[in-house]
């Protein structure tokens, strides 16, 4: 891979996290640019990984399996300096791209869930809603079991809709 096409990657990536509303996981960016076909998987990674340990991007893991990437500010100053460097063409891929899966992107990002062991089978699990940056909603709670924990992480990031009206309806009666 030759050192344009890793810096055009980059930009692209870049260009990715400042024009999203809402934080991006690895699999939203590596989504965007596989069907996108500019690159392939690994490419992708060593990029993510070279943005984040130059401090052009940063990560917050959202559970065992999910991390979210967000721009830094000398991120943004790098775009600014070399964005005329990612083609008209390129971006509006990209645009377009949030655009068609944006309800998807949303909801992986602004819904999450975490489970992680306290002592012996005692687990804490912590769901959370998100807009933008600030938490909207947080739930936390022990459980007993590894697979109890797993299980109510899964469940709230497919019924979180209905389990956080449930609760609201119940909480402001």
């Amino acid at each position: 891979m030759n050192n344009e096409a890793t810096l055009l990657y980059k930009l692209m990536v870049l260009y990715m996290l400042k024009n999203a509303d809402y934080p991006l996981t690895n699999s939203d960016i590596s989504d965007l640019v596989l069907n996108l076909e500019y690159t392939n998987y690994f490419t992708i990674q060593q990029v993510i990984s070279d943005l984040e340990n130059s401090d052009l991007i940063s990560s917050e893991s959202s559970g065992p399996n999910a991390t979210l990437y967000r721009i830094t500010s000398g991120g943004e100053k790098t775009l600014d300096y070399f964005e005329n460097r990612i083609s008209g063409a390129i971006k509006e891929d990209i645009q377009s791209y949030f655009k068609q899966h944006d309800i998807k992107l949303r909801k992986d990002t602004s819904i999450t869930a975490e489970c992680y062991p306290i002592s012996g089978q005692q687990y804490s699990v912590r769901c959370q809603v998100r807009d933008k940056n600030a938490v909207t909603f947080e739930l936390s709670f022990r459980i007993q079991g590894k697979e109890q924990a797993e299980a109510a992480c899964a469940n709230w990031k497919k019924q979180s809709d209905e389990i956080y009206a449930y609760l609201m309806d119940m909480l402001v009666q």
